[in-house]
Formats: C-alpha cells, structure tokens, sequence
C-alpha cells in the first residue's frame, strides 16, 4: 500500500482544496492530511481560523479522498510523521517549492500546482470587500 501525506489548515474549504486532496489520493492508497491545530495556527502561523480544527477536521473526514486526519503541532514533526505512519510521498502546494526537499531522503516530495483562481485569502478579502 502507498501512504501519502499532506498538511495544511483548509480553513474555508474550497474546491482549490478539494483538487489538491483528489490530487494528493491519486498518487497512492491511502491519503493522510495533517491539519494545523488553532494553537499551531496562532502561534507559528500568526492566523486565526473561521472554522475550529474539530469542525475543520469533521469536514475533512467527510471527503472520500481522506483516510485519516491527524494533528499538525508543529513545523518539525513532518520527518517524524513520514516515519511514524510510513509514508511513501509527501505532497504539498506549489507555493511551497523546495521548502521540504529535505525529506527527499525519507520519501518522495511532491509540489503540486494550487487551483490558480481561488484560496482562502482571496475568499476572505472578497468578502471583506463585499461587506466593507
């Protein structure tokens, strides 16, 4: 079986996120997301969620691409979480580029293109504006 694994917040889910994670599954078996904790969102992200990491986390478990949800703590636990759950690619977005190239050892890394026209910034603003 091939495990992948993903990370990210997915607050405002999107079909941006929806593309990534159908992605994400079509490259293995199973599909694991590490979905940022709000303590790890506000203290190393400097971001506060709309939606809470359980509800972020409910939402996630619904979606037929996902096979587990687990916590993100930390920036430092990807090369624990790749040994831990055995995991054959780390695939994340684009915008990321070279920033995990140090787990190439452990697995393969894979950057895949973001849905240009949408992103949860972008949503936020427009509805900001909307409103403003």
């Amino acid at each position: 079986m091939k495990r992948v694994i993903t990370y990210g917040t997915f607050d405002l889910l999107h079909y941006g996120h929806i593309n990534l994670l159908k992605r994400a599954k079509a490259l293995g078996d199973y599909l694991i997301v590490a979905l940022s904790t709000d303590e790890f969102n506000w203290n190393e992200k400097h971001k506060k969620c709309y939606f809470s990491y359980e509800i972020r986390k409910q939402l996630l478990e619904a979606i037929r691409y996902v096979d587990l949800v687990i916590p993100e703590q930390s920036w430092e636990q990807k090369s624990e979480d790749v040994r831990e759950y055995h995991i054959d690619t780390f695939v994340i977005g684009d915008d990321w580029t070279g920033k995990f190239d140090f787990l190439k050892p452990q697995c393969e890394v894979v950057y895949l293109p973001r849905t240009p026209e949408v992103s949860t910034t972008q949503i936020k603003d427009d509805l900001h504006s909307l409103n403003g």
